[in-house]
């Protein structure tokens, strides 16, 4: 099988408060020194570093930046390469990864390290998002979705993907429906839900399960999905879709709609994250940002 051609030049961002503390710098010195890269690394101690550190490895002339980290460390590295034509590779090292499930990058650091250093892959261009001025590569949660972000560091170290379900259990018993206006490509409809979510990723998992097959990554578009109701057949229906791979937004209980811009007010205000960051309630006003950023995706066997 045919290889890319190797970096000459990889620049790590290391996120080191991202899910549990995994040796990196070892392995990483050891596959890069076998396979002939240069590489260096640099350390992210708050918001915006990872972004900012990324814009300027693209322009000093690093061929190739990796994040390491969980889903907001490579949303950050991915909006600083946005446009540079610089592509980025995801090394795992959060509690959710959910963008390496959408592009099939192994959760195992191993073998993420090892993708690039064997060559045996391609470079996929895919879209981003923009709510407001923030931009995001997996999706916008109102209601449910951003209450179920609410966990501080310590519990995700802890307890790692079950402290997102210990918290939804919380959640469930306290979820009261608010009134969206969804107004898609000037398009303005309005239905009753529990939980709604503007995404430019279906993935919910690292194992790949994807909420809807409609919802891609690199289509140029966004879409709005509303969960109308909240109980045990909702969660029945939609779990079996995702093990079976089925279309969940084909369930009468979800509301599904795509366009290149979505504007959604919640009566009354609800919680909201932009890729597990909380901000402030407010009438979200999304748009797609088609063909954004260049990633390393394992190679497609023909």
């Amino acid at each position: 099988m045919p290889t890319a051609a190797l970096p000459k030049k990889l620049m790590v961002i290391i996120n080191p408060a991202a899910g549990i503390d995994r040796p990196i710098l070892g392995l990483l010195n050891a596959a890069m020194t076998r396979a002939g890269i240069h590489w260096d690394v640099r350390i992210t101690h708050k918001a915006n570093d990872a972004r900012r550190l990324a814009r300027r490895a693209a322009k000093s002339g690093w061929d190739m930046v990796a994040a390491h980290g969980g889903d907001g460390t490579v949303m950050e590295v991915a909006d600083g390469l946005r446009g540079t034509g610089v592509p980025m590779a995801i090394f795992p090292g959060g509690t959710g990864n959910a963008m390496s499930g959408e592009l099939g990058i192994p959760i195992d650091l191993f073998a993420a390290v090892s993708l690039i250093t064997s060559g045996l892959y391609d470079v996929r261009t895919i879209d981003m998002a923009q709510a407001g001025n923030q931009s995001f590569l997996l999706r916008v949660g109102i209601g449910f979705e951003a209450n179920m972000t609410k966990i501080d560091q310590e519990l995700k170290n802890r307890f790692g993907v079950l402290a997102y379900a210990f918290n939804a259990f919380s959640e469930l018993r306290t979820l009261l429906p608010a009134r969206y206006k969804i107004t898609v490509d000037g398009k303005v409809e309005e239905v009753e839900g529990v939980s709604c979510m503007v995404a430019n990723s279906g993935n919910v998992s690292t194992g790949g399960l994807k909420l809807s097959q409609k919802i891609d990554v690199a289509d140029g578009l966004i879409d709005v999905v509303v969960f109308t109701h909240a109980n045990l057949s909702t969660l029945v229906n939609i779990t079996a879709a995702l093990l079976t791979g089925a279309d969940s937004t084909e369930q009468a209980q979800l509301f599904h709609r795509q366009g290149k811009e979505i504007i959604v007010k919640a009566d009354p205000p609800q919680s909201i994250s932009i890729d597990g960051e909380q901000i402030k309630p407010q009438t979200i006003t999304a748009q797609v940002l088609p063909q954004s950023v260049k990633v390393v995706v394992p190679k497609k066997v023909i």
